[in-house]
């Protein structure tokens, strides 16, 4: 249970005693439906969000507005701008951001597969949601500058989220503000 994000010792503990203090058949249940959903759960072949098919959810809706990227770096995020109610175009998911130390280099993130997407689709706004973070700013200056052959207009989120803030943790207003905000780069 420690293993899990956000859990330390004394939680996990906690959560430990907690399944024992279940009947076998909750704890049998919850057990399955991790193992059901996480076999089941797959990558979206448009966006790379988690899907339960080959298109999510947001990729299959006709009402979303076509001309609009939003670009993320990890899943949660677009769960979180989509918590919003505010953003109503489409997703790619990059998969991670650009860290050297980590081993995480441009070639492994979903890059070239965001310049396919712009070369074959009709874009006039991409939006770059990335964390401001050194990683976030490294990837948003190398996306800028892969980005700048293309006649579209990329924005990125306006200071509003904290500074080594993620989005996954910023509320709905701050995350409004920050897409009202956001400038060209």
């Amino acid at each position: 249970m420690a293993k899990l994000p956000s859990v330390g010792k004394k939680s996990a503990q906690r959560l430990a005693f907690h399944f024992l203090s279940q009947t076998q058949d909750v704890v049998d249940q919850l057990a399955e439906t991790m193992v059901r959903t996480r076999r089941n759960i797959r990558y979206c072949d448009t966006c790379f969000n988690i899907s339960l098919s080959e298109r999510c959810h947001i990729c299959s809706d006709a009402g979303r507005d076509e001309h609009v990227l939003c670009v993320v770096s990890e899943p949660r995020d677009v769960f979180s701008v989509e918590r919003t109610h505010h953003y109503h175009g489409h997703y790619h998911v990059l998969g991670g951001l650009i860290s050297p130390l980590d081993g995480i280099h441009p070639e492994v993130l979903r890059i070239q597969e965001l310049v396919e997407r712009l070369r074959s689709g009709t874009f006039t706004e991409i939006i770059l949601a990335i964390n401001p973070t050194v990683e976030g700013d490294a990837t948003l200056l190398y996306l800028n500058s892969v980005l700048a052959s293309f006649q579209i207009k990329t924005t990125k989120l306006a200071y509003g989220l904290p500074m080594g803030g993620d989005i996954e943790y910023a509320d709905e207003l701050t995350l409004q503000q920050a897409f009202h905000g956001r400038t060209g780069i």
